[in-house]
């Protein structure tokens, strides 16, 4: 039995999320990656609250960008995400890809947040 593409990214999202949690010291970065956008945002997992959040809808982005499916929005999002938890003092994260593979948009998310003083 073949599997489609959107219950291979759940079956990945389900196995990574048995490992990864977020804690208030160390909220987890999960990103969403939709055909059109990306979303980014940390949360607490031990109090179930999203601390800060960055997508390419934001008017802080939506402005420069031309797609917001592209590396150059991705990359965008993730230094912006890592401007506002560096400004909430939230310097260390633990990475959820959400499932997707760990290349393309959702690296150059992860490359700018790293950039940007973020430490994974």
């Amino acid at each position: 039995m073949k599997l489609t593409r959107k219950e291979s990214v759940r079956r990945r999202h389900r196995r990574v999320r048995r490992t990864i949690n977020g804690t208030s010291e160390r909220p987890r970065l999960a990103v969403f990656r939709s055909n059109e956008h990306i979303y980014a945002q940390l949360i607490d997992d031990s109090k179930q609250h999203t601390l800060v959040s960055a997508s390419t809808l934001d008017p802080d982005i939506k402005a420069d960008i031309k797609s917001g499916a592209n590396c150059e929005a991705a990359s965008a999002v993730g230094k912006l995400v890592a401007e506002r938890s560096l400004k909430q003092g939230i310097k260390t994260i633990v990475f959820d890809r959400g499932g997707n593979l760990y290349h393309g948009r959702v690296k150059a998310l992860a490359d700018a947040a790293r950039e940007a003083g973020l430490e994974f």
